[in-house]
């Protein structure tokens, strides 16, 4: 049987039908030509006679031919040079898939691909001195949030190539031989005259060729390439706006961590205190200066220092897991951190300055922008459904009954598709279409709104993140000051240890509520970086700054 490629099954469906039609008159031109020579010894009357006969079985058997072939199966028919009708499944929705991530506050990154990572290399021995540029550097390569974005990127420059495609030319070749044979009854046609076959074959068909369909003109096609190109855009704004997710991530992970070890540094501290406090009322007892309840009050505060330092230390592993997590580290790699947290404070910008550099430069607003180009792209592709469009098919190659006897062959024609009426299609079309602008439409003001809610929350926290880093160190000063007037009058004996005890316990208060604000503090600088929209460039500039007063 002859395949559908593209035209070839045309070619082949002509040579059918001539060998058809060959096959049929062949044995009846067998017996009329004997009778039409022997025809002059009749008289005229019989003659004409005979010619009638001739005639009419040549029409009748033309006529059996020609049904022949309309009843032959579809799949044998000759195609015309139309391309076929666009598909009528196509999608209006302007963005691609997952192209953008929402900008999740540092608090519910945990939830989010951000949080995880692909593990870069193996475990090296001994203790890897981990800076905060090493594990920006590293979360920049191995955050599955940005790996998984990349590969959105990639999906929407597949989509953008597939509209495209119904541009360009589509060219391909193709070489077939076949052989057929019909049986006559099995398609309906049950006589038996004399001299006509029942099977016709087998009929045999060379063909080799190439084939070519090109869109001349299609303002459909053309629109949809153009949204899927503002696609392209919006997919790699949103792979910007991946990377500084990244970066607001992996500080927020670093600087808990920090947060982490200068809690545990502090709960050694305290330990080291209580065991000072505790030693000096044990010895006060044996001397039988303090009664019994000062020296249980002194390891009372020992132990709980101790546990505090064990919960400290446990939550210091557990933090830096976390970081090794975020930043692509191997299991079971052993690490310190290399940077410190210092207390810096930040001259801000006006704010009209910042909400037009954040307008200007945030790659979640701008990936937004480009959806909403997009869905206006394709809202008039949904239009331009209505137009007409203007399309060319050709091929050229060889045909015949067999390889050695074929000669050259070629076809070539246009195609103007006038819409008419598709039963209400086109118009489902458009108002999908116009959902998705709105939806589109919507989302970018919304955001605009976002960022400026971002941007005033993040100054709100900077300046009173500000502001509790100098309480909170003030307050740790004092409370130093006051528990070292406290051990001087238990040593004293002006009073007891309860004195001490309190004066501890806020200094770990005052210690606490330092290194709480210092976090804030610094995550406040990132996460402003961030609602501007230079998250990854503040960050290293403010490294490379770093660096350079070392």
């Amino acid at each position: 049987m002859p395949r559908n490629y593209n035209g070839l099954h045309l070619y082949c469906g002509s040579l059918n039908q001539r060998n058809i039609i060959i096959g049929l008159l062949r044995p009846l031109l067998g017996c009329l030509c004997p009778r039409l020579s022997s025809m002059n010894d009749l008289s005229p009357r019989k003659q004409l006679r005979h010619k009638r006969i001739s005639f009419a079985c040549a029409a009748f058997l033309c006529l059996v031919a020609n049904f022949v072939l309309i009843c032959r199966p579809a799949s044998a028919q000759a195609p015309t040079l139309a391309p076929p009708a666009p598909s009528t499944s196509s999608s209006y929705s302007s963005s691609p898939s997952n192209s953008g991530q929402s900008s999740s506050p540092a608090g519910t990154l945990g939830q989010t691909p951000f949080s995880g990572s692909v593990p870069e290399g193996k475990a090296t021995p001994g203790v890897l001195p981990l800076t905060f540029k090493d594990a920006l550097d590293r979360g920049l390569r191995n955050n599955l949030g940005l790996l998984l974005q990349s590969d959105t990127t990639l999906t929407a420059r597949g989509e953008k190539w597939k509209e495209l495609s119904e541009l360009l030319p589509h060219v391909n070749a193709a070489v077939s031989e076949s052989a057929e044979q019909l049986d006559l009854a099995a398609l309906g046609f049950r006589f038996n005259i004399p001299g006509i076959p029942t099977v016709i074959g087998p009929i045999g068909v060379f063909q080799a060729g190439a084939y070519l369909t090109q869109s001349l003109f299609d303002y459909h096609s053309i629109e949809r390439n153009r949204g899927a190109s503002y696609n392209v855009k919006a997919a790699q704004y949103s792979l910007k706006d991946a990377r500084d997710l990244v970066v607001l991530a992996v500080g927020n992970a670093y600087l808990v961590a920090l947060a982490g070890a200068a809690r545990v540094e502090t709960a050694q501290a305290d330990v080291q205190t209580a065991q000072a406090l505790y030693n000096k009322a044990a010895d006060q007892q044996k001397a039988g200066t303090i009664p019994a309840i000062d020296a249980l009050r002194a390891r009372v505060e020992l132990q709980s220092r101790q546990q505090q330092l064990i919960v400290a230390r446990n939550d210091y592993a557990k933090q830096k897991l976390t970081l090794g997590r975020v930043i692509g580290l191997p299991p079971g790699q052993e690490f310190s951190l290399a940077t410190a947290a210092p207390y810096e404070p930040l001259a801000t910008a006006p704010l009209e300055d910042d909400l037009q550099r954040a307008y200007a430069s945030r790659p979640d607003y701008l990936a937004a922008a480009q959806q909403v180009r997009s869905a206006e792209e394709f809202r008039r592709a949904a239009t331009a459904e209505h137009y007409p469009s203007l399309d060319m098919a050709g091929n050229y190659g060889v045909a015949g009954i067999r390889p050695g006897s074929s000669h050259g062959v070629f076809e070539v024609g246009a195609t103007l598709n006038i819409p008419i009426f598709a039963g209400g299609r086109i118009h489902a079309d458009v108002l999908e279409a116009e959902a998705s602008l709105r939806q589109s439409q919507q989302q970018l003001e919304n955001l605009r709104g976002q960022i400026d809610y971002e941007v005033r929350s993040a100054r709100l926290d900077l300046t009173s993140a500000a502001e509790q880093v100098e309480v909170a160190r003030s307050t740790v000063d004092l409370a130093g000051q006051t528990l070292q007037q406290a051990q001087d009058r238990f040593a004293a004996g002006v009073t007891d240890n309860l004195e001490v005890v309190q004066a501890q316990e806020s200094l770990v208060s005052a210690n606490e509520s330092y290194i709480s604000s210092l976090y804030a503090h610094n995550l406040a600088k990132i996460s402003l970086a961030k609602a501007i929209g230079v998250a990854e460039e503040g960050v290293k500039q403010y490294l490379q700054n770093q660096s350079k007063d070392k």
